[in-house]
């Protein structure tokens, strides 16, 4: 299902979210709040030894794209799903200031992935 757009008082949303990868990391390198039961617009992406949370990420841009092979704990087994190399991002961090940036390669697949968790989409 599609999820709401994130406030400040779901802060906590993300916190939990947050351990909750941090829990997982042997299997999983993203999740998003609905994954976990909260139908908010978070996310959390492990980049390397960090578990950083995006409130309200949107994918602005993107560059580059390939075919991909994906797995989720939402599912079974592996999907192909149409990715881009390079995405411009919009986001708030958990003190909701807002940040524009560009990811690449394995980060830029994590954050589409979940993205599409935020939009009710499953790969």
């Amino acid at each position: 299902m599609k999820c709401a757009e994130a406030g400040p008082k779901d802060v906590k949303i993300a916190e939990n979210l947050i351990e909750t990868l941090r829990a997982n990391l042997d299997r999983c390198v993203g999740m998003a709040a609905n994954m976990i039961g909260e139908r908010k617009r978070i996310i959390a992406i492990a980049k390397g030894p960090m578990i950083v949370a995006m409130m309200n990420p949107k994918i602005i841009g993107g560059f580059e794209e390939y075919e991909a092979e994906e797995s989720c704990l939402s599912l079974e087994g592996t999907r192909k799903v149409k990715r881009y190399r390079s995405i411009r991002l919009k986001w708030q961090d958990m003190h909701m200031k807002q940040h524009i940036g560009l990811l690449d390669g394995f980060q830029a697949q994590i954050v589409q992935h979940e993205v599409d968790h935020c939009n009710g989409i499953l790969v």
